[in-house]
C-alpha cells in the first residue's frame, strides 16, 4: 500500500475511532453526574433551553469527551500513519476543533467552558497523541 492510502486510512480510523471515544464518555456523564432537575437534552433546542440549569459538574465529561476523542483519534491515525504523523494527528484535532466551535456556535454556554473546551480540549490532546504515538515525523 502506498503512502499517501495509508496516511488517508490512518486518518479516517483516528476520525472514527476517536468520534466512538467522545460520544461513548458524553453519553455515560448523565449516568456519572446527573443531569439537573427539569434539564431535557432529547433535542438540540431542549439542550441549548437545558445549558442554563447546568452546574459546572455537568460540564465535565462534554470535556473529557473531546479531550479525549481527540486523543484517541490523534494517537491512532499518529500510530497508523505512513509518514507525516504529527501533522495528521494536529489535522485530527483541527478536526474535531471544528466540530467543538460548531457546537459552541449552535448550544453556547458558559464563557468559562467554552474557553476551556476551545483551548485545552483539541490542538494540545492532537499533540499530545502524536507525541504519545511517537510516530513517524518525516
Amino acid at each position: 500500500m502506498n503512502t499517501t492510502a495509508k496516511n488517508v486510512l490512518a486518518v479516517i480510523a483516528g476520525v472514527v475511532l476517536g468520534s466512538v471515544a467522545n460520544i461513548t464518555l458524553v453519553n455515560i456523564g448523565p449516568s456519572i453526574v446527573p443531569l439537573p432537575e427539569g434539564a431535557d437534552v432529547s433535542s438540540m433546542e431542549k439542550l441549548q433551553e437545558s445549558m442554563a440549569l447546568f452546574t459546572p459538574a455537568n460540564f465535565l465529561f462534554p470535556f473529557l469527551g473531546h479531550a479525549v476523542g481527540t486523543l484517541v483519534g490523534a494517537f491512532v491515525a499518529a500510530k497508523l500513519a505512513a509518514s507525516r504523523a504529527k501533522y495528521l494527528a494536529l489535522g485530527i484535532g483541527l478536526f474535531f476543533l471544528a466540530g467543538g466551535i460548531a457546537a459552541v456556535a449552535m448550544l453556547g454556554g458558559p464563557l468559562w467552558f467554552m474557553v476551556a473546551d476551545l483551548g485545552l480540549a483539541y490542538l494540545p490532546m492532537a499533540y499530545l497523541g502524536a507525541v504519545l504515538a511517537g510516530g513517524k515525523q518525516a
